[in-house]
């Protein structure tokens, strides 16, 4: 069906069905003379066609089995009334050529009003183009010139051409982490200062570049980051760790999750006793060895500042947002000057239920909350202690635990109040809080 738009402000649709064979012209001619003088001169089809305010009359019609059906349309640009009674007209016409017909108008629409739903369907399938693509637009910018900054910046180091970040060689301080993909997600976050090892042999370059830098092994929550930090903490000299948490990787991680992960990382060797990994260890020439069978002899040592000439601590690192804690640490008095106040120590009933404590836990990597009437108030490992004294610390007077202190701990101490803190040596502790008695299995003896 062609109808003209420039005459059309209704369509007049209507249903023909006759008792014989007939053809267009006679659904016309019918239309046209029986229709003539039956509405007065003011609606004569065939002037309202010549001024243009009835379109031409279009007809589809099949015919089959001697019978004949089809349908008419009249556009018209009358009024509303006007276009009324002349499709009520249409419906008087009873015979077309030499057959009985009838015809029924289906319905009179208004173009106009189609016209605006169609508009307004199209109009918003076209705005949500427009905002889809200027959305994506705008992400696909952000991501194509980070990408583009992110693949220039990525680095080869070694003679294995490990991935790494521009500023592994200048740092004081790396991260170790597992692949490509790794670094290249650190280097959105703003962190340059990772190498990757590419699988779990452990690249010579790493090993030695660990003898030179204050190392994070940063590595996978999953059992691939177990066995290769199983194998770092072997050959390679490992500071601190830090995990993704347990399923995930590295590379899917968050800014925010990334700098969590790097905040709450671990001195190596209290990971090592937290997690039982004595036997994968071997404490590089960084570190001073103390074992169960060292403890006569440690008394005597000198202390760190001076037992390391050849490696001074460097400064914290600025390659991510939470430096590692690599400030000198506290040099504690050797033990001669401090044989006085010994004596009134071990006096102290206090000092030897805590020594009692400590005895009985030796080698569990357990942890003992002590409340003010020197009952426990629970017992946990070690690698919960942090969680716990958080969540349920609050009026205890002392905790004893098989394991190292630690700054992080002191700090939550000293938060809800505890007057004792008891461990089996002492850790990185760049600062001791007021009003906490810190001991070690040295200071009980």
């Amino acid at each position: 069906m062609t109808i003209d738009p420039s005459t059309m402000k209704y369509l007049i649709s209507a249903r023909l069905e006759t008792d014989g064979i007939v053809e267009k012209p006679d659904v016309v001619g019918a239309i046209f003379g029986q229709t003539e003088g039956l509405l007065g001169e003011e609606l004569d089809l065939r002037d309202l066609q010549k001024s243009g305010r009835i379109g031409r009359i279009e007809v589809e019609i099949d015919s089959r089995k001697g019978r004949s059906a089809g349908l008419v349309y009249i556009p018209s640009s009358l009024d509303q009334v006007e276009t009324s009674i002349m499709a009520a007209a249409l419906e008087t016409i009873d015979r077309v050529g030499p057959c009985k017909a009838t015809i029924k108008v289906e319905k009179v629409e208004d173009v106009r009003v189609t016209k605006r739903n169609k508009i307004v369907e199209r109009a918003k399938q076209l705005l949500g183009q427009m905002l889809e693509g200027s959305k994506a637009t705008g992400v696909d910018l952000l991501d194509e010139v980070r990408a583009s900054v992110q693949v220039s910046e990525i680095a080869s180091f070694g003679p294995e051409r490990l991935p790494a970040g521009p500023n592994v060689a200048d740092s004081e301080a790396i991260l170790i982490v597992e692949g490509r993909q790794d670094v290249l997600n650190l280097l959105r976050s703003g962190i340059k200062n990772a190498v990757a090892v590419e699988g779990t042999n452990v690249p010579k370059s790493v090993q030695d570049l660990s003898k030179q830098k204050v190392v994070t092994a940063f590595l996978d929550g999953d059992r691939g980051g177990d066995l290769i930090l199983k194998e770092l903490l072997q050959v390679a000299e490992i500071d601190f760790v830090a995990r993704a948490p347990r399923g995930h990787e590295v590379e899917e991680m968050t800014q925010k999750q990334i700098m969590k992960s790097l905040r709450n990382k671990i001195p190596a060797e209290q990971y090592v006793e937290m997690y039982g990994l004595g036997a994968a260890y071997k404490p590089s020439e960084k570190e001073v060895p103390v074992g169960p069978e060292d403890e006569p002899t440690r008394a005597p040592m000198p202390a760190p500042s001076a037992a390391r000439p050849e490696r001074p601590i460097p400064a914290p690192p600025t390659e991510y947002a939470e430096p590692p804690p690599r400030a000198a640490p506290v040099a504690r008095p050797p033990p001669e000057p401090r044989s006085e106040p010994r004596p009134a120590r071990a006096s102290s009933p206090h000092l030897e239920k805590y020594r009692e404590i400590l005895l009985s836990m030796g080698g569990t990597s357990r942890a003992k909350i002590i409340n003010a009437d020197d009952t426990v108030a629970a017992e946990v490992p070690v690698r919960e202690l942090v969680e716990t004294l958080k969540s349920n610390g609050q009026g205890a007077k002392a905790v004893v635990f098989d394991g190292i202190i630690t700054q992080r701990i002191l700090d939550i101490a000293s938060e809800i109040g505890m007057k004792s803190v008891v461990g089996t040596k002492m850790g990185t502790v760049t600062k001791q809080p007021a009003g906490i008695d810190v001991l070690t299995r040295d200071d009980l003896s």
